[in-house]
């Protein structure tokens, strides 16, 4: 005699001692087609079922992604909804079976619902004691089904990807690297390390001052497991190349580095695949593609990846075509003007992702709305920190001398310069006789008679709107201290006009009398501003703590005039992390000016009397007179 059973959430036959699985088919009818009655459903072993009723309407079968209460691990269960919009939690059982019983009411499937559940779910690696393997792999493919209305209810908020990166064996730090990481830039290390192992990508987004170049360095050199991350290759503005070879030098020494830019690059792939890591310039990428794509690099790391927010760009198209086991994007600006950007960026770091463009377009419009609905998507291949969330974690003042290079252009017009002044003055050279090259070094418009069109790109210039492009976009202040009116004025004039923002100049053409208005003004105006200053003018007796960050756009003799310049902001008052930026040309006097600034602070440090002087300083003056840009181009 076969008797009907109620085994948990799923009924089932029972012949004697045996249990037959029964399917939803068999279940409707008998008991709403062959007339089953009460009294033949028996819940387990003991009594009858005194009230059970059955549904005609099909549940909805989904995946339910959520993080457990106690140990925060990403977990995978299955849900039922029912067609008034309840929902509950299945057995594997009841979902294999194709039915289920929840809260005295017998529920069937949709035909095939259930075998397309139990293959996502074989699809994802989900295990029989209810979980599912932490890999980020699984977790971005259910995230993406779910926001395109698929049978999955996301549920895992951004925290619970925490569990991903907990690794209490690897919490001291990374190995082999000459700096003591703060915590944030441990939690971003060990981040980047599992996107690496992991083979996806990833995008570091913290804002600037934070020590993203520490975090991507610390991830190439340590990002666990067996040694290094093996073949990577950096692009980046031509300017920056420079700051990441020193960069690496300075915190991973071990690591070997080429940077391939310029005339004297090579043309051989043996020549990349022998070192470490390969800096090369977005431009250069576009010139020597066919040579890049000869190499599967094992991580390709694209620094001020807004480079590529535009999708249709020949440099953009160029980065994507890269052979690469892992992207990783590094950008303080992730979205600058549409979301279309944040796509572009996306689109590198895992192709295909988000979608292709017009899928994207059709799906997202530009707006607040779509940002939130993009958010989920996102969150577990972005890591963002605010310096305002983590300021407990930094000094009160970040200094960041940062390096650029030039042009092959503008390293050959500097070249001329130097040969002048050089056949000029020979040993009779004095600071008078560097003005030109430091005039240079600001803008070749800014020589008096020099002919060239200040108007034109130059990339130190260049790089301080990307700076802007950063700082106002997150509604802060900037002060940046230059020599040189002509520079100051153009500056001011840059800053208003692209970026619509409050700009003005402080400087011996503005009366004494009338500078603390003007900076009252400054600090009262809510937004984003920026103030351009005359060291010499600005730099003692100032309180500007409105601004939190501060820009030498070229460096000074004297170092006690940078410092009492940086300290308008860096004082008494100032409730934000300072951001001290020096922006610095290898190779050239600001490079032997630079270097002259940390000896003497080093000395003033160290509290040394009478070390220094004239021999010193002409020393100094010859140095800067030899260095030449175009020379580093050669070696």
């Amino acid at each position: 005699m076969k008797i009907w059973i109620l085994r948990g959430d799923v009924l089932e036959i029972a012949e004697g001692e045996n249990r037959i699985p029964a399917s939803a088919e068999e279940v409707y009818q008998s008991v709403l087609e062959g007339g089953a009655v009460w009294q033949d459903l028996i819940p387990g072993k003991t009594g009858a079922a005194q009230e059970l009723s059955f549904s005609r309407y099909p549940i909805v079968l989904k995946l339910r992604i959520s993080a457990d209460e106690i140990t925060g691990k990403p977990t995978l269960s299955t849900i039922a909804q029912t067609h008034i919009g309840a929902s509950f939690p299945i057995s594997n059982r009841a979902l294999e079976r194709g039915h289920v019983v929840h809260d005295g009411t017998w529920y069937p499937a949709a035909p095939g619902a259930a075998e397309g559940v139990i293959d996502l779910m074989r699809e994802v690696g989900y295990t029989d004691d209810g979980g599912m393997p932490p890999t980020l792999r699984g977790i971005l493919h259910l995230k993406k089904i779910a926001s395109e209305g698929g049978p999955v209810v996301d549920e895992l908020g951004r925290d619970a990807l925490k569990y991903l990166l907990s690794e209490p064996e690897r919490a001291i730090g990374p190995e082999s690297i000459r700096a003591q990481l703060y915590p944030y830039q441990c939690d971003g290390w060990r981040w980047l390390g599992f996107i690496i192992r992991e083979q996806l990508g990833g995008l570091l987004a913290d804002e600037m001052g934070l020590g993203k170049t520490l975090q991507i360095i610390s991830a190439l050199r340590d990002p666990g497991g067996n040694g290094a991350a093996g073949a990577a290759l950096v692009i980046a503005p031509g300017s920056l190349l420079e700051n990441w070879v020193r960069e690496i030098a300075k915190f991973s020494p071990d690591l070997t580095t080429y940077k391939h830019q310029g005339s004297s690059r090579t043309g051989r792939p043996a020549d990349l695949q022998g070192v470490d890591v390969v800096v090369t310039s977005y431009d250069t990428v576009t010139r020597d593609l066919s040579l890049l794509k000869m190499i599967e690099w094992n991580v390709v790391i694209l620094d001020e990846a807004q480079n590529i927010r535009n999708p249709k760009a020949l440099r953009t198209k160029s980065v994507k075509e890269i052979n690469r086991r892992v992207g990783l994007a590094v950008t303080g600006t992730p979205v600058e003007n549409r979301l279309l950007d944040l796509w572009s960026i996306m689109d590198f770091v895992v192709p295909g992702y988000l979608g292709d463009l017009e899928e994207f377009e059709a799906r997202y419009s530009d707006d607040l709305d779509a940002a939130a609905s993009l958010e989920p998507l996102i969150s577990p291949l972005m890591l963002r920190r605010r310096v305002a969330d983590v300021a407990t974690d930094l000094p009160q003042r970040i200094d960041i001398p940062e390096f650029l290079e030039m042009s092959e252009h503008e390293a050959t017009a500097y070249e001329v310069v130097r040969q002048e002044i050089f056949q000029e003055y020979g040993a009779a050279a004095n600071l008078v006789s560097l003005g030109k090259l430091r005039q240079f070094c600001a803008h070749p418009g800014a020589i008096e008679g020099y002919g060239s069109d200040i108007n034109l790109s130059f990339s130190k210039f260049e790089r301080l709107k990307e700076l802007f492009e950063e700082i106002f976009s997150r509604g802060e202040k900037a002060l940046v201290f230059t020599s040189y009116t002509k520079i100051a004025d153009l500056i001011r004039e840059m800053a208003a006009a692209r970026f619509q923002v409050l700009a003005a100049t402080l400087d011996g053409r503005l009366a004494i009398d009338e500078r603390q208005g003007l900076i009252d003004g400054f600090s009262a105006h809510v937004g984003p501003a920026v103030l351009v200053l005359n060291p010499r003018a600005g730099g003692s007796g100032l309180n500007i703590t409105a601004a939190n960050h501060v820009i030498h756009y070229n460096p000074e003799w004297n170092p006690a005039l940078e410092d009492q310049a940086s300290a308008r902001a860096y004082r008494r008052g100032q409730q934000l992390p300072v951001t001290v930026r020096s922006l610095i040309y290898a190779g050239t006097v600001e490079e032997v000016i630079a270097e002259r600034l940390k000896r003497k602070r080093h000395i003033a440090e160290a509290a040394i009397i009478g070390s220094g002087g004239q021999d010193e300083d002409y020393a100094d003056i010859l140095g800067a007179l030899e260095r030449s840009p175009l020379a580093r181009r050669t070696e």
